[in-house]
């Protein structure tokens, strides 16, 4: 990524440093829109086609803010991009269905919890559906670390996964603080 790209988006700076203020809201608001994303992709089609569209516009916007974002902190080489992006690309996609799965999960517990106290049995299959999501998800880490891993030296690939995992991380910090916990 060229020096307009970093300067562009102030987050390909010297990583020894820790973000500014102005760096940390970027990335809060970046946050933001990837919750919106998920809300919009996990949950059942609500709205009539142009709505759809729009959200489809939304989507379309989120997955290029990360991957720029990506792109501004991986400092690859036009052979390691080559290498790189089409597993990048097949990650994301793969991130998209844990996404969904994560959406069906919330939507379930936000109509449990909408009908008061939930169910035991209700709440332990909620549960279960949320530690097997994890548990794909950490899974799909691993295996794409892996394949990365092949095409980038280990410094890179590191920095890659640290990368997802810290948006993931916070998208699932601002999901956290808006689902209650069961009663």
């Amino acid at each position: 990524m060229g020096e307009y790209a970093r300067s562009t988006l102030g987050l390909g700076a010297d990583r020894r440093k820790p973000l500014t203020f102005y760096e940390e809201s970027k990335m809060k608001a970046f946050v933001r829109c990837v919750l919106i994303g998920i809300a919009l992709v996990g949950l059942p089609a609500l709205a009539q086609s142009a709505t759809d569209s729009k959200t489809e516009i939304l989507l379309q916007k989120i997955k290029a803010d990360k991957k720029f974002l990506v792109a501004s902190n991986m400092g690859l080489t036009d052979d390691e991009g080559k290498k790189f992006w089409p597993l990048y690309d097949e990650y994301q996609k793969e991130l998209e269905q844990v996404n969904q799965s994560i959406g069906k999960t919330i939507q379930e517990y936000a109509d449990a919890f909408n009908k008061g106290p939930v169910p035991n049995d209700q709440a332990k299959k909620l549960m279960n559906d949320v530690l097997a999501i994890e548990d794909k998800e950490g899974n799909l880490k691993r295996h794409y670390a892996d394949k990365i891993g092949q095409v980038l030296p280990a410094a890179k690939t590191a920095r890659y996964i640290q990368i997802e995992t810290k948006i993931r991380a916070l998208v699932k910090a601002e999901l956290a603080k808006e689902i209650p916990l069961v009663y």
